[in-house]
């Protein structure tokens, strides 16, 4: 994947489903808890070899156990043929953020770094706007 140079705002507005306004409700939540960071567009092949197009919440370095680090997203937010998903790629002793507070955000999925929302609802809110604080204060280097 990479950055795209396309209109995150348009994006979303271009949005319409089932899951439109979650993403834009998710979006607005996010944006503001990252206020004054990078907030972009990525595009083309995630892993599993599925096209998506993801908005990325702050720019990181992230290191990889096999290779050179990546430039790549604090947050994530994509979505998904029957969910929205939350990439949320921050960890503390050597377990991601978003395992260590899964009983915390509600009746949603939780992957090893991602959170899978069926329907907003389903979502507790301060548990993921804390999730979200946590997440910006775990990487300094964040921009």
């Amino acid at each position: 994947m990479e950055r795209s140079d396309h209109d995150v705002d348009a994006f979303l507005d271009s949005l319409d489903g089932p899951r439109a306004d979650a993403m834009r409700e998710l979006d607005r939540v996010i944006s503001a808890e990252f206020a004054g960071l990078e907030r972009v567009l990525w595009e083309g092949v995630f892993w599993g070899g599925t096209d998506q197009r993801i908005v990325g919440y702050g720019a990181i370095t992230q290191p990889r156990p096999k290779g050179d680090p990546v430039e790549w997203f604090l947050v994530g937010l994509a979505e998904q043929a029957a969910h929205v998903s939350v990439y949320v790629n921050a960890a503390v002793d050597g377990a991601y953020l978003v395992q260590r507070r899964a009983d915390r955000l509600g009746r949603v999925r939780v992957g090893s770094a991602a959170i899978a929302i069926t329907a907003l609802d389903r979502l507790d809110m301060a548990g993921f706007v804390d999730l979200l604080r946590e997440a910006r204060g775990l990487a300094p280097d964040v921009r």
